[in-house]
C-alpha cells in the first residue's frame, strides 16, 4: 500500500458507517488523518467507530445530509471539536428503486435527489467556509459512472449523480484560488449494501457493462480518494476521476 501523508489533517466522511464510506475512512486513518464519520444510522455508526478506532482518531455524528439544519449543526460541532475541517468526502447516497421514467414514483425521485445531490450541496455549503478561512481544503464528491451514461431504469440515481459532477465543476472553479481542490469520482458498481435496493436484473446489467468483468472493490476507492484529498494534489480541481473498470468512454 502506498503511504499518503495526511498527518495533522481532519476529514469528514459522509455515509461513513459502511460500504465505500467506511473503506475511505479506513484508508484516510491509515494515512494519518483524524476522521469524523457522519451517517444517519446511529447503531451502524457505533459499530464502524469500534471497528476503526484502533487505526486512529475517530469521532461520529448522526447526520441526515438531506436536512440542511442537521448538516450545518454537525459542521459547527465538528469544527469546534477538532479545530478544523481540512477534508470532506461527500459519499452518502442511496440507489432508489428501478423504474422507467414515466413510472418513477415522485416521492422516491425526491428522496434520491434530496440525499444524493442536495445532500452534497448542503455539506459543501456548510464546510467550505471553514476551508476558506484557513486557505486550504480538499473535497471529493462521490458521483457515479451512471452520472455520465444514464443507466436505464435508474433515472433518479443517474440524474442525481450527473448533478454531483456539475456541482463539483462549479465549486472547483469558485475555490480554485484558495488552495481548495474540489474533485469527484465516478465509480462503477461496488458490492455494498446499496445492492439491496436494486433488482438482480439491474445488478446483472451493471456487471455486463464493465470490461474488467468484475465489480469495483471498495478498497480501490479508498486508494484513489486518499491521494485526491492529500496536499500532493495541489493543481487538479473541478475534475472527474473514473473508477469504471474500463466502462467510461469519456
Amino acid at each position: 500500500m502506498n503511504q499518503i501523508d495526511l498527518k495533522n489533517r481532519h476529514a469528514v466522511v459522509t455515509g461513513g458507517a459502511q460500504g465505500i464510506g467506511l473503506a475511505i475512512a479506513s484508508r484516510l486513518l491509515a494515512s494519518g488523518a483524524a476522521v469524523s464519520l457522519w451517517d444517519r444510522d446511529a447503531e451502524t455508526l457505533r459499530a464502524a467507530a469500534s471497528q476503526l478506532e484502533e487505526k486512529g482518531s475517530v469521532s461520529v455524528a448522526v447526520v441526515d445530509v438531506s436536512d440542511p439544519q442537521s448538516v450545518m449543526a454537525a459542521a459547527e460541532a465538528t469544527a469546534a471539536e477538532h479545530g478544523s475541517i481540512d477534508i470532506l468526502v461527500a459519499n452518502a447516497g442511496i440507489a432508489g428503486p428501478n423504474h422507467k421514467v414515466w413510472e418513477y414514483p415522485i416521492d422516491d425521485w425526491k428522496q434520491v435527489i434530496d440525499i444524493n445531490l442536495s445532500g452534497v450541496f448542503y455539506c459543501c455549503r456548510a464546510i467550505v467556509p471553514y476551508m476558506l478561512r484557513q486557505n486550504y481544503g480538499r473535497i471529493v464528491n462521490v458521483a457515479s459512472i451512471a452520472g455520465k451514461e444514464g443507466n436505464p431504469n435508474a433515472s433518479a440515481y443517474s440524474a442525481s449523480k450527473a448533478g454531483v459532477i456539475a456541482l463539483t465543476k462549479s465549486l472547483g472553479k469558485e475555490t480554485a484560488e484558495k488552495n481548495i481542490a474540489v474533485n469527484c469520482i465516478t465509480p462503477a458498481a461496488a458490492k455494498t449494501r446499496i445492492f439491496d435496493q436494486i433488482t438482480k436484473e439491474h445488478v446483472d446489467y451493471m456487471l455486463s457493462k464493465i470490461p474488467r468483468g468484475r465489480f469495483l472493490q471498495i478498497d480501490e476507492v479508498g486508494a484513489m480518494v486518499a491521494w485526491l484529498v492529500s496536499e500532493e494534489n495541489s493543481f487538479t480541481t473541478g475534475a472527474v476521476f473514473d473508477l469504471s473498470g474500463g466502462r467510461a468512454t469519456y
